[in-house]
Protein backbone atom coordinates (compact mmCIF):
# COMPACT_ATOMS: atom_id res chain seq x y z
CA UNK A 1 0.00 0.00 0.00
CA UNK A 2 1.42 3.38 -0.96
CA UNK A 3 1.40 6.32 1.40
CA UNK A 4 -0.73 9.43 0.97
CA UNK A 5 0.57 12.93 1.60
CA UNK A 6 -1.09 15.07 4.28
CA UNK A 7 -1.55 17.73 1.57
CA UNK A 8 -3.32 15.37 -0.86
CA UNK A 9 -6.91 16.28 -1.69
CA UNK A 10 -8.96 13.09 -2.06
CA UNK A 11 -12.32 12.99 -3.83
CA UNK A 12 -14.72 10.19 -4.68
CA UNK A 13 -13.75 8.76 -8.05
CA UNK A 14 -15.80 9.32 -11.19
CA UNK A 15 -18.48 6.66 -11.50
CA UNK A 16 -18.87 6.20 -7.73
CA UNK A 17 -21.50 7.73 -5.46
CA UNK A 18 -21.82 7.55 -1.70
CA UNK A 19 -25.23 7.49 -0.05
CA UNK A 20 -27.13 6.23 2.99
CA UNK A 21 -28.85 2.94 2.19
CA UNK A 22 -31.75 2.26 4.58
CA UNK A 23 -31.96 -1.41 3.58
CA UNK A 24 -28.29 -1.88 4.58
CA UNK A 25 -28.58 0.51 7.54
CA UNK A 26 -25.23 1.91 6.43
CA UNK A 27 -23.54 4.27 4.03
CA UNK A 28 -22.66 2.58 0.78
CA UNK A 29 -20.46 3.39 -2.18
CA UNK A 30 -22.37 2.71 -5.38
CA UNK A 31 -20.78 2.04 -8.76
CA UNK A 32 -22.07 0.50 -12.01
CA UNK A 33 -20.92 -3.04 -11.13
CA UNK A 34 -22.16 -3.06 -7.56
CA UNK A 35 -22.01 -1.62 -4.09
CA UNK A 36 -19.55 -1.44 -1.19
CA UNK A 37 -21.02 -1.29 2.31
CA UNK A 38 -18.97 1.14 4.41
CA UNK A 39 -18.46 0.91 8.15
CA UNK A 40 -18.93 4.08 10.22
CA UNK A 41 -15.24 5.03 10.16
CA UNK A 42 -14.97 4.62 6.39
CA UNK A 43 -18.15 6.65 5.88
CA UNK A 44 -16.85 9.43 8.14
CA UNK A 45 -13.68 9.67 6.05
CA UNK A 46 -15.31 9.24 2.62
CA UNK A 47 -17.97 11.87 3.37
CA UNK A 48 -15.20 14.44 3.83
CA UNK A 49 -13.35 13.56 0.61
CA UNK A 50 -14.57 16.43 -1.54
CA UNK A 51 -11.42 17.28 -3.52
CA UNK A 52 -11.08 20.54 -1.59
CA UNK A 53 -10.03 19.38 1.87
CA UNK A 54 -6.60 17.90 2.39
CA UNK A 55 -6.02 14.67 4.28
CA UNK A 56 -4.75 16.84 7.12
CA UNK A 57 -8.02 18.86 7.08
CA UNK A 58 -10.05 15.63 7.11
CA UNK A 59 -8.10 14.29 10.09
CA UNK A 60 -8.57 17.55 12.01
CA UNK A 61 -12.31 17.60 11.30
CA UNK A 62 -12.83 13.98 12.34
CA UNK A 63 -10.75 14.41 15.50
CA UNK A 64 -12.75 17.53 16.42
CA UNK A 65 -16.13 15.94 15.60
CA UNK A 66 -15.49 12.77 17.61
CA UNK A 67 -13.26 14.24 20.35
CA UNK A 68 -10.33 12.00 19.41
CA UNK A 69 -6.65 12.50 18.65
CA UNK A 70 -3.92 10.59 16.84
CA UNK A 71 -5.96 9.53 13.81
CA UNK A 72 -3.53 10.72 11.11
CA UNK A 73 -2.04 7.31 10.34
CA UNK A 74 -5.41 5.54 10.29
CA UNK A 75 -7.03 8.11 8.00
CA UNK A 76 -4.02 8.16 5.64
CA UNK A 77 -4.01 4.34 5.54
CA UNK A 78 -7.72 4.22 4.66
CA UNK A 79 -7.32 6.90 1.97
CA UNK A 80 -4.38 4.96 0.47
CA UNK A 81 -6.46 1.75 0.45
CA UNK A 82 -9.43 3.56 -1.12
CA UNK A 83 -7.14 5.00 -3.82
CA UNK A 84 -5.79 1.51 -4.58
CA UNK A 85 -9.38 0.25 -4.90
CA UNK A 86 -10.18 3.25 -7.17
CA UNK A 87 -12.85 4.51 -4.76
CA UNK A 88 -10.93 7.77 -4.32
CA UNK A 89 -8.72 9.84 -6.55
CA UNK A 90 -6.08 12.29 -5.36
CA UNK A 91 -5.16 15.78 -6.41
CA UNK A 92 -2.30 17.70 -4.84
Amino acid sequence: MSSVSATAKPSISHGFRMQWEPAQEAHVLLYPEGMVKLNNSAAAIMSRCDGVRTVSDIVADIEKTYGLTGLSDDVAAFVALAVEKNWLEISE
